[in-house]
């Protein structure tokens, strides 16, 4: 376990609950958005704060919130109505409850707010921001929701820290090709098994693009069943259903290094052993239909980062550990690429998905955010 005393001797927190307008309050007492609120200790009003927020994992505690904390910053981990319930994501609502988080840091006299992408959280806090610029999703909505998401708060500065391109291009990257029939976890297509050593690694250039593509078409294949699905469960008077997703921990870079090279360890996944992981639960296990449309398809999700990043006109850092071992430096030089700002910064460094080795490498990657953020503020 890391000793992080050094900057936790130097930062308070306080829990911050609030209803959303699409989202009241719980009978039981809990509010859709809840976060907790980091900030130099003596100081709990700082000018320069951060918001970071994931489609599913909590963020509330998140790792480098007291290093920036520590360094005189404010930071909001905020958790939208989502938090442990990735199968029911709408991104219309998830953006309205960031948008919650936002509107408090201004009242509470931020001047220069800053939005963090993390993780699974790049794409998500990009679909903010882009949001924020040029409203669109307002035009599929009814009701107050559309004037509210068509009125989000915008940030003035963007990070996108060891940030997957979009949840359905993470997804795709890492489903198993070879996978024959969606609702049995054993049926194998061996020619294209990622982990048959007869198919490497090394991986030919041609089983790479057959594996690729494979990829892609079983996007595409639940894509397909879902739009049906849904239209004949809603026919009969039924909202919505549920269906799991095995082995998505398929992508050849876990096991080739050679495949989009860095630092990160051979043979490794955030779960462990990919062969082994493959067979275990992985992001998207469970979904509604409505939930894999607006979150993992690459044909109607609008959780890819591209589009998004490309309507940012704010200035933006990226920066990608090099020891990560599920988001890669092409994912990363992408994010760059994507991003429509003339002032862009994209910096490689040590470390892993979250740093989670090395307290010194999470200071340095502090820091350089934290100057970064100085030099804008």
């Amino acid at each position: 376990m890391l000793d992080e005393s050094h900057v936790l001797d130097k930062v308070e927190r306080r829990f911050i609950g609030f209803p959303s307008p699409t989202a009241p309050r719980i009978q039981a007492g809990g509010h859709p958005c809840q976060g907790i609120y980091w900030t130099p200790k003596g100081n709990p009003n700082p000018k320069v704060a951060l918001i970071a927020t994931h489609y599913n994992v909590d963020f509330t505690e998140h790792y480098i919130a007291p290093y920036f904390a520590a360094r005189g910053y404010g930071f909001l981990g905020w958790n939208t109505r989502y938090r442990g319930f990735e199968d029911l994501f709408a991104l219309e609502h998830a953006l309205i409850d960031i948008g919650v988080g936002v509107d408090w840091l201004r009242e509470q006299g931020v001047e220069t707010l800053v939005i963090l992408g993390n993780s699974g959280g790049g794409s998500l806090m990009g679909a903010y921001q882009a949001e924020a610029i040029a409203p669109t999703l307002d035009k599929d909505m009814e009701g107050p929701g559309a004037e509210v998401i068509a009125n989000l708060g915008k940030a003035d500065l963007y990070i996108a820290l060891n940030a997957h391109q979009g949840r359905p291009e993470v997804l795709t990257a890492w489903m198993d090709a070879s996978v024959v029939d969606e609702w049995d976890p054993v049926q194998t297509d061996e020619s294209l098994n990622p982990f048959n050593p007869d198919n490497g690694p090394p991986y030919s250039d041609e089983f790479i693009a057959r594996y690729r593509k494979a990829q892609r078409a079983r996007n595409q294949k639940i894509t397909d069943w879902a739009k049906a699905e849904l239209k004949r469960v809603n026919d009969a008077g039924i909202p919505d259903r549920l269906f799991p997703l095995f082995r998505c921990w398929g992508d050849l870079r876990f096991m080739d290094p050679a495949i989009d090279p860095s630092e990160r360890k051979p043979q490794h996944c955030y779960r462990g052993y990919p062969p082994e992981a493959n067979k275990s639960p992985s992001i998207g296990r469970f979904n509604m239909l409505k939930a894999w449309l607006s979150m993992w398809s690459l044909e109607t999700s609008k959780c890819q980062g591209g589009g998004q990043l490309a309507k940012f006109d704010n200035p933006s850092l990226v920066v990608q550990g090099l020891g990560d071992a599920g988001v890669f430096p092409s994912d990363a030089q992408a994010l760059y690429d994507f991003l429509g700002c003339e002032d862009k910064q994209l910096e490689m460094v040590k470390g892993q998905h979250y740093f989670e080795d090395s307290v010194e490498e999470r200071d340095a990657v502090a820091d350089l955010m934290a100057d970064w953020i100085a030099e804008r503020a």
